[in-house]
């Protein structure tokens, strides 16, 4: 075939060369594919990698299987289906009688939420729940950051609360989440309630937390509050950087504030030349 001109292989050659291979467990005949495919420059499809992770789960092979399901989430054309989870599902099942990854849970829950498939992530977080698979942190900040951008502000504050019962710190990342999908909702109170939550707790703050902060008020227009983080920055002893000017920048010119606008690009350029610390703008 491969020496025909007109009738090359192509992937759904290789797909079913692989599944024929699999049935059989000869592994080392489907790294020959595999590779064989990487020097003719054609890329795996969503249909070679279920195969993949379906044969790995059902051979127990769970460090390969966990890598393909990796590799597949970089593949910017390749996104998993509910085959490919129920194939890990199965693989990590009760019935499989190993202890299950967490972090494979967590990277089909990532892969969903940013897909938009918030189905698919509902199912598998049921799955966790129905076995009593114990949420991490990570498990907790994938899902409120998932429903947070889709804006199901009602599902993230539940979600939210849970992680609070089960005695799980919420952290930065945590705080990021709501505060982003607050700003986006355009609920400043609710922002207000996060900030007293913070108070009360000893969650150690960054300057990644102050610029979501920041964007969340500019997106608002909610000026005096934005200029105000400059201040809780200080008082936790963060340091705003360039990321922290430049989104107050974009908040003041979308507005019309020049004069702001200025003053902030003089003191990124000072900054910049002299290179010290950039101080707070003076404008009220």
């Amino acid at each position: 075939m491969k020496n025909t001109p007109d009738c090359q292989p192509d992937v759904q050659t290789y797909s079913i060369l692989i599944k024929s291979c699999l049935e059989y467990f000869a592994f080392d005949k489907v790294q020959d594919l595999l590779s064989d495919m990487t020097t003719q420059g054609i890329r795996p499809n969503t249909v070679t990698y279920n195969t993949l992770i379906d044969a790995y789960g059902k051979a127990r092979k769970f460090s390969e299987m966990e890598s393909t399901l990796v590799e597949m989430l970089h593949e910017k054309n390749c996104e998993p289906d509910v085959w490919t989870k129920n194939s890990t599902l199965r693989a990590f099942g009760p019935s499989a009688g190993v202890q299950p990854n967490i972090r494979t849970f967590n990277i089909l829950l990532d892969s969903y939420g940013k897909a938009g498939e918030y189905e698919k992530m509902s199912a598998v977080m049921e799955y966790m729940q129905k076995y009593q698979y114990s949420w991490t942190i990570v498990t907790y900040n994938v899902v409120i950051d998932a429903f947070g951008k889709a804006g199901d502000l009602k599902q993230m504050e539940y979600l939210f609360r849970l992680m609070r019962s089960e005695r799980i710190k919420p952290s930065c990342v945590t705080l990021c989440s709501l505060v982003r999908a607050y700003g986006q909702a355009g609920k400043p109170k609710k922002i207000g309630g996060v900030l007293r939550f913070i108070e009360n707790s000893d969650v150690v703050l960054d300057t990644v937390f102050f610029n979501c902060l920041v964007d969340a008020y500019g997106r608002m227009g909610c000026f005096a509050e934005m200029k105000g983080v400059l201040d809780m920055m200080e008082q936790k002893g963060c340091k705003p950087d360039k990321i922290t000017y430049r989104t107050m920048i974009k908040a003041y010119s979308i507005n019309g504030m020049t004069s702001h606008v200025k003053e902030l690009q003089n003191l990124i350029v000072y900054a910049e030349g002299t290179q010290s610390y950039m101080g707070k703008p003076d404008f009220r």
